[in-house]
């Protein structure tokens, strides 16, 4: 099954406006959102505390070499666009250090738009895949845009979860209506939604059109699976071993997904999504340099 061309969709809608753009951004993701000391972080903060690399000009001081720092964290998340939704569009460019009146609403609203942002990239996936939905899809899209150009008091009043969930289902219908054609030609029940696969030896596994959803995949030896048509969405792949697996066609699967897990020149990606350039070149080669520290 190949997925139609992206026509369909709205231009404002498509990836390029869905990803993180730095330069247009208040620094959000390294001060709205709290996180711990651990494997993914060197140390930890709270929520609305700048990230201690944080730089005057909104940038990360540290952002070449953010995993040799102790911060691969950093190098897996996207907010989707959020961050630069917030600066320029909610707050009209206004900062949090020049406004710091502004600052606490600011980091309020960012999660929220990101959840929104998120649900964006989502369903234009949705809209590009599945055109039985197409007119449902397409709704669902206008309304979260919608949201998205609400004020901040709106926003931070707005009960995102319900809308989440709406569109989830949506989503579910979807997800059913493409991997139906793998499913009748493998009668194995492949619903693994919410599984613990953390460590698991899934080595050569056959799970087109398996659901996924929300799956533990941490450090899943996934070498040489066939995933077409599986659907990924909200799937933990950290350390993921995907060398040689057939991604393609897999159903909501995003680039920072990939960006956690493992894999190497054989893994077989949709042209819409971008190999890691900290992946090894062929099996058994040693990582190249750390992706952010290359760019």
């Amino acid at each position: 099954m190949v997925p139609e061309k992206r026509e369909d969709a709205a231009p404002d809608r498509g990836h390029l406006s869905l990803q993180g753009d730095c330069g247009n951004c208040f620094g959000l993701c390294c001060v709205a959102l709290p996180f711990s000391a651990s494997a993914d972080f060197a140390v930890g903060k709270d929520a609305g505390q700048p990230c201690t690399h944080l730089t005057s000009e909104f940038r990360c001081g540290i952002h070449t070499r953010l995993r040799q720092q102790g911060f691969p964290g950093c190098t897996v998340y996207d907010c989707y666009g959020a961050g630069q939704k917030v600066s320029q569009f909610t707050f009209g460019g206004q900062d949090w250090r020049q406004a710091p009146e502004t600052a606490q609403q600011m980091f309020e609203v960012f999660p929220i738009m990101r959840q929104l942002h998120e649900l964006l990239w989502y369903l234009t996936e949705a809209l590009a895949l599945q055109p039985a939905l197409r007119g449902e899809i397409r709704r669902a899209l206008d309304e979260t845009e919608r949201l998205t150009q609400l004020g901040p008091d709106s926003l931070r009043e707005l009960d995102v979860a319900a809308h989440r969930q709406d569109v989830n289902a949506l989503l579910l219908r979807t997800s059913e209506l493409i991997r139906a054609k793998a499913r009748r030609k493998n009668k194995e029940n492949k619903d693994r939604r919410g599984a613990d696969l953390i460590g698991a030896n899934l080595k050569g596994a056959d799970l087109k059109g398996a659901n996924l959803r929300g799956a533990y995949l941490i450090a899943a030896d996934l070498t040489d699976a066939d995933l077409r048509w599986a659907d990924l969405i909200g799937a933990d792949l950290r350390d993921a071993n995907l060398t040689g697996a057939d991604l393609t066609d897999s159903i909501f699967l995003t680039q920072p997904q990939l960006n956690a897990a493992k894999g190497d020149g054989g893994t077989k990606l949709s042209p819409s999504l971008t190999r890691p350039t900290h992946w090894s070149h062929r099996r058994g080669q040693p990582d190249t340099p750390d992706p952010i520290a290359s760019t």
